[in-house]
């Protein structure tokens, strides 16, 4: 239910539709065939999408075969990078999910909305960077291919997610197992080399409290990932690195991006190493004013917590998702985008359906 124009903070007019702030999410959220309905029917998302990937160049080319028809094969028989492995593999989701995230956020913004801010979890702050125009689409593809075959290197691992704060999971941190993000008040996901993080979801199960794997194959966010991280600076020091033209979120520092982070190249390759602060940057864009929160991503995930936020529970703030919650047939992705044109349309955009 909408509040009052009347009722709303006096920082943004009374009258007209809230502004937008676009949730890109990350790991976990990817499936097979994400999104891939929309590649013919939206032809300024398809356009997005093979910005980035040709930006990738010969892999770029691969990685859109494996994502459409499940070949990986391009020209010549070269296998798309990671094809053969699990989707949930880094190699695999990652520069997808960038790509997506990207094609998602130029979509919005072909529909006339130019979005008040931006936040991203873990690569998607790569994705929200790119549309504000801190990288250039084409550094930001190096950036993502340079990142992700580092991290192929690390052991095996992952995340899990449980129902809990940090600080009640504190006796089961240890032997590599830390917080790697904090996505809600009682969502804290864990991170850590395989067969330590399956003993401690094994504790968790035997003390009775609600965890869950999260799709990944790697330990982000946990100092196992450091070693292989070390050497990306070369790279993000030979880019150009801009002040954001939109306010960015940051999940690594709960606040807008200032114009000296932008330019630290440590900044950026720390980040599959440093902890995800999504509900605290996300309670830092709430409560700066009332918004529209849109989901311009693969599934669910970060909409679904931000209906958890008081300002959105009151009415103060809404949350329209772009795509279907999992996995589904193209016809789905094409209902719910509908959909959420609807949406925006009834919050008072102009949007084209």
């Amino acid at each position: 239910m909408s509040t009052p124009a009347a009722a709303r903070p006096a920082a943004y007019p009374a009258a007209g539709p809230r502004p937008v702030a676009l949730l890109l999410p990350g790991q976990g959220s990817q499936h097979p065939g994400m999104a891939a309905g929309l590649y013919a029917a939206e032809p300024a998302f398809a356009d997005a999408v093979d910005e980035v990937l040709d930006a990738m160049g010969g892999e770029g080319g691969r990685i859109r075969d494996d994502w459409l028809t499940g070949t990986g094969t391009a020209p010549g028989g070269r296998r798309a990078l990671g094809h053969g492995l699990p989707m949930d593999h880094v190699l695999r989701s990652q520069p997808l999910l960038f790509a997506l995230d990207f094609a998602f956020g130029r979509l919005v913004e072909s529909w006339g909305i130019r979005p008040a801010a931006l936040l991203g979890h873990s690569i998607g702050e790569l994705a929200a960077a790119s549309l504000a125009e801190v990288f250039t689409v084409r550094d930001a593809a190096r950036v993502v291919l340079d990142r992700v075959v580092r991290l192929a290197q690390a052991p095996p691992g992952g995340l899990l997610a449980v129902a809990a704060a940090p600080d009640r999971l504190e006796p089961y941190l240890g032997d590599g197992v830390v917080v790697g993000a904090v996505n809600a008040p009682q969502q804290t996901v864990l991170a850590g080399p395989e067969n330590a993080l399956r003993a401690v979801g094994q504790r968790l199960c035997a003390d009775g409290l609600a965890a869950r794997r999260v799709p990944a194959l790697s330990p982000f966010h946990s100092p196992v990932i450091a070693p292989y991280a070390q050497g990306a600076e070369r790279l993000l020091a030979s880019v150009a690195r801009r002040e954001p033209k939109v306010p960015v979120y940051s999940c690594y520092t709960a606040a807008p991006l200032t114009a000296a982070q932008c330019a630290n190249p440590a900044f950026w390759a720390a980040q599959p190493v440093d902890t995800v602060r999504f509900w605290p940057a996300l309670d830092a864009l709430l409560t700066s004013g009332d918004h529209v929160v849109v989901e311009a991503g693969p599934g669910r995930g970060l909409s679904s917590v931000a209906r958890r936020h008081p300002a959105v529970r009151c009415g103060r703030s809404r949350v329209i998702a772009l795509a279907p919650k999992g996995q589904g047939v193209p016809e789905d992705e094409r209902v719910c985008l509908k959909a959420a044109r609807e949406e925006l349309r009834d919050e008072g955009y102009p949007v084209p359906l």
